[in-house]
């Protein structure tokens, strides 16, 4: 196996829940691979540069390994490596994340039915 579905590869190495995800991910350009946009069907081989943005923040790794199946989370660290400066702004972001929620105030209570209406309502924009 010398080349993978990058969507694949994505969800085997644990970076989304799902491939519907990773495709998706990859159709909104959130998914580089050396440096190019990267579309679902793109062959990943190993030694390529991927940059990820997801939920967990923006990865750059390099491929160590190729795989078609999830499996373990242990095994699926295996399939790759995360630069130093990557790991680093990473760790950056997530300080900077904690030290804003100390400057907000704690909630007083949970919102009520009425509150939560309020809430969804304004989300909405209606």
């Amino acid at each position: 196996m010398n080349e993978v579905r990058i969507d694949k590869w994505l969800w085997a190495a644990r970076f989304f829940k799902t491939r519907a995800l990773a495709s998706r991910a990859c159709d909104l350009g959130r998914v580089r691979s050396n440096g190019v946009g990267a579309k679902p069907a793109r062959e990943v081989r190993v030694k390529d540069m991927l940059q990820v943005l997801n939920e967990g923040g923006e990865f750059q790794i390099e491929v160590l390994q190729l795989s078609q199946m999830r499996g373990p989370a242990a095994v699926a660290q295996t399939l790759y490596r995360e630069t130093e400066a990557s790991k680093s702004a990473r760790m950056q972001q997530a300080a900077a994340r904690k030290a804003m929620q100390e400057y907000l105030p704690a909630p007083e209570r949970r919102p009520s039915k009425r509150d939560r209406r309020r809430i969804i309502q304004f989300r909405s924009g209606a």
